[in-house]
């Protein structure tokens, strides 16, 4: 009886690989002819929320993060947490052109260049 109880507990883990590969590659087309329709906000969203769902799609299906135990979604969402507020820290500073003891050479040797025509 344990064999058919492992044996139904390994059939509701099964994924059918090849469909989300066509999924994925769906998905890949749309958020490739996405900045082709030449709107921001379709841009955007094929863009960003593409990429959000294939990641979910690949997190979930290829490393099994849904049959994982627990603390492996807690630690995964608390290295995202420290990625997202190690770019909130220093993303200010990278980002401005100039400032005290900061300068971007590439940013003022283009702008000091004379344009050619």
């Amino acid at each position: 009886m344990s064999e058919h109880v492992e044996h139904a507990e390994h059939a509701e883990h099964e994924v059918n690989y090849v469909k989300v590969w066509a999924i994925l590659l769906c998905l890949l087309v749309v958020s490739i002819l996405g900045p082709f329709v030449g709107i921001k906000m379709v841009t955007l969203i094929t863009a960003f929320g593409i990429a959000i769902i294939k990641a979910y799609m690949v997190a979930k299906n290829f490393m099994h993060l849904n049959i994982e135990p627990r603390y492996a979604i807690y630690l995964l969402l608390t290295m995202l947490v420290f990625m997202l507020l190690l770019f909130a820290g220093s993303s200010p500073d990278i980002m401005k052109h100039q400032g005290r003891n900061w300068v971007k050479p590439l940013v003022h040797s283009q702008a000091e260049a004379p344009a050619h025509h």
